[in-house]
């Protein structure tokens, strides 16, 4: 794309193919066959999305998948700008990701699915075990509820009616 300067536009998030597979369908006439694309998006500062884009060529597949990720973005608050507050587990279907913070230097022990969604999203220092399932696109989902649903320790204070002092503690 290019914007009024003619310069290139610069891509704000980074983007990161995981699964490309061929789908059918079967109709009167014989096969249809089209392609799936499903997509992580993220700025590795704490934002990121997936997306799943369908199409009859790969490249077009893969523009849609990117498209719905930025749609569907998300914004998460990292500890320290290395890793997450607490333990979280997110559940898709069958499968089930837990996640839980690690001391720098650690790295990123995830597979798969998983590390692409924690690489993207910024995290550095994480620990991450897969449960049930392992379909790419339900790994992904369930990677995206668990870090929807971490809170930040100032959350959980005015929840508890603490100070943050008090839960770092």
């Amino acid at each position: 794309m290019q914007n009024r300067n003619n310069t290139p536009k610069e891509k704000l998030y980074e983007e990161l193919v995981v699964e490309i597979k061929s789908v059918t369908k079967v109709n009167k006439g014989g096969r249809q066959r089209r392609f799936s694309a499903l997509v992580v998006v993220g700025d590795k500062k704490g934002s990121v999305g997936f997306g799943l884009g369908k199409a009859n060529e790969v490249p077009d597949a893969i523009k849609k998948a990117i498209q719905a990720a930025n749609k569907n973005m998300i914004k998460i608050t990292l500890m320290d700008g290395r890793t997450i507050s607490h333990e979280a587990i997110g559940e898709n279907g069958a499968a089930r990701v837990m996640l839980k913070p690690a001391a720098a230097g650690t790295g990123i022990i995830a597979g798969g699915a998983v590390r692409a969604v924690l690489e993207l999203a910024g995290i550095h220092d994480i620990l991450s075990k897969s449960l049930g399932a392992r379909t790419k696109l339900n790994m992904v989902t369930a990677t995206m509820n668990a870090l929807k649903s971490i809170k930040t320790p100032e959350e959980v204070a005015r929840l508890r009616g603490k100070t943050v002092e008090e839960i770092l503690k």
